[in-house]
């Protein structure tokens, strides 16, 4: 047992978390079936930083706290503007494909379960999505990362351009 870390308690995390699914998983071996868990997580901190990992072990708050950290390696930055994001954008991944669209003040979050969660943590209050062709959660939290991986700022747009932000607005 290693020295001064206590395993029962768990240090308070400056991110919020969210469960997205949890699957019951067997091995068939030479002796019958191995039960384990797998843990699909996104944590954020809902204010632009966001993360998504699946764990897996022989209980389920184990495979939930091995998602955690592997969430907290895999960490994306998105570009807000205000509450919802700077434009529409497309995001693929394997079957899945999921629209996101900015969408007005007072909106609220549009979004089906695994969008839902990752758009929650991510600090984006109105926005309208749309998963197209499969709802595998894996899949849709993975396709909602590329769209929000690919999001460009109106800065970095104007700057790469070599215009200012008012002109490309207008």
């Amino acid at each position: 047992m290693e020295r001064g870390r206590d395993f029962g308690r768990r240090e308070p995390s400056e991110y919020k978390e969210q469960v997205v699914s949890i699957n019951r998983v067997t091995k068939v071996v030479k002796g019958g079936k191995n039960l384990s868990f797998s843990a699909l997580v996104v944590i954020g901190d809902e204010n632009g930083l966001v993360g998504f990992g699946s764990g897996k072990a022989k209980e389920v708050p184990q495979a939930i706290r091995k998602a955690i950290d592997a969430a907290k390696k895999n960490m994306v930055r998105v570009p807000l503007r205000g509450t919802t994001i700077p434009h529409e954008i497309m995001g693929r991944y394997g079957a899945g494909l999921v629209m996101l669209k900015p969408a007005a003040e007072g909106t609220g979050v549009i979004a089906g379960g695994p969008v839902r969660a990752v758009v929650e943590k991510a600090g984006i209050r109105n926005i309208l999505t749309k998963c197209i062709r499969t709802n595998n959660p894996h899949n849709v939290v993975r396709a909602t990362f590329d769209a929000l991986k690919n999001l460009k700022n109106p800065d970095e747009v104007a700057k790469m351009r070599g215009k200012t932000k008012e002109e490309l607005i207008a």
